[in-house]
């Protein structure tokens, strides 16, 4: 429904002003020529690995009971966001590396923007969900079940997803505000904010003011639960009287951070950082790394951290082994 009603708004928007384009091309990396067939078939590997190793995780955590709990619930839908926003992207990254034919339409080009900014927002609380729930965990282990009741994992989600679909009406509404009489070459393999403003012949204020609030109180209030929950976590661990609890969670803590750092330091680049849009090349680079790279890493780094995830999967490959050896 919601959709439907950004939809019929940017057909509307088109034909009460004439002068709107109704198509854009997409540049994407055509600056590299040859680089266009190597490009492509390191994006199709990456995108069958995201679709591959998330599709997994949702799969194993359904079959496991013992992944049931509220970390595993989370996990799963991290991995559909994962699969959610590059699926958003990657497909017509893949198309205009191999077609002549780089066109997408103005009602495409809005959609395509809602989703991945809908999907991104989404992740990005969802990220912050995670790091409190393994500060319960860590910090409040004996109250861990109580205190990260279903109906309280269900509400986080929620809360998630209802910020996203907020925050993606508002700037799609914002940018729908605009008028594209000018150029309608986008510099760009999709329909980012930013490219959207590069094509609008109107004063783009208002569009870049509600992304900046929308952006940085996004940014902040995610952080502060991250870092704080991970400030405790770090502090509990260093209390441990067991040298052994250290050595197992600070890699773990170390590669959440890590990817965490990676995901916040792109969109903080893209959305929070003034004058950061200097370089398009920059710009595109930096889309395909939260877009196409990171939901691949995603899968490893979270899931493969569980040693009941990493039991089941073992248990899965083995059954096919096994049954193809019959």
């Amino acid at each position: 429904m919601v959709m439907m009603m950004v939809t019929n708004r940017a057909v509307g928007l088109q034909e009460s002003n004439q002068s709107s384009v109704t198509t854009f091309t997409l540049l994407g990396f055509s600056e590299f020529p040859n680089l266009q067939a190597p490009l492509f078939l390191v994006f199709l590997l990456i995108y069958t690995a995201t679709l591959v190793g998330n599709l997994g995780m949702i799969v194993i955590v359904r079959i496991n009971p013992k992944l049931h709990t509220p970390m595993c619930f989370f996990l799963s839908h991290l991995s559909f966001l994962d699969i959610c926003y590059s699926g958003v992207f990657t497909p017509k990254l893949l198309e205009i590396l191999v077609v002549e034919d780089r066109t997408i339409s103005f009602t495409e080009c809005i959609i395509q923007f809602s989703f991945g900014c809908a999907f991104v927002i989404v992740e990005m609380f969802m990220l912050a969900v995670m790091a409190y729930d393994r500060f319960v965990a860590v910090c409040n282990l004996l109250l861990y079940t109580v205190a990260m009741s279903p109906k309280l994992c269900a509400l986080l989600v929620a809360g998630t997803y209802t910020w996203g679909g907020l925050s993606f009406l508002t700037l799609t509404c914002s940018l729908l505000q605009l008028s594209y009489c000018a150029s309608n070459i986008i510099d760009h393999f999709g329909c980012e904010f930013s490219a959207f403003l590069s094509v609008s012949c109107s004063d783009p204020y208002f569009s870049q003011m509600a992304c900046l609030a929308i952006s940085t109180f996004s940014e902040a209030c995610s952080l502060l639960i991250i870092l704080t929950s991970y400030g405790f976590i770090l502090v509990t661990i260093i209390k441990m009287p067991s040298t052994g609890g250290l050595r197992k969670a600070f890699p773990t803590c170390a590669s959440y951070l890590t990817a965490i750092t990676i995901f916040h330091g792109i969109i903080l680049l893209l959305y929070c950082v003034p004058n950061s849009k200097s370089s398009w090349l920059l710009v595109k680079v930096a889309t395909v790394l939260f877009t196409v790279v990171i939901p691949m890493l995603n899968p490893l780094i979270y899931s493969l951290r569980n040693k009941d995830v990493k039991d089941t999967l073992r248990r899965l490959i083995n059954s096919k082994l096994h049954s193809h050896s019959m």
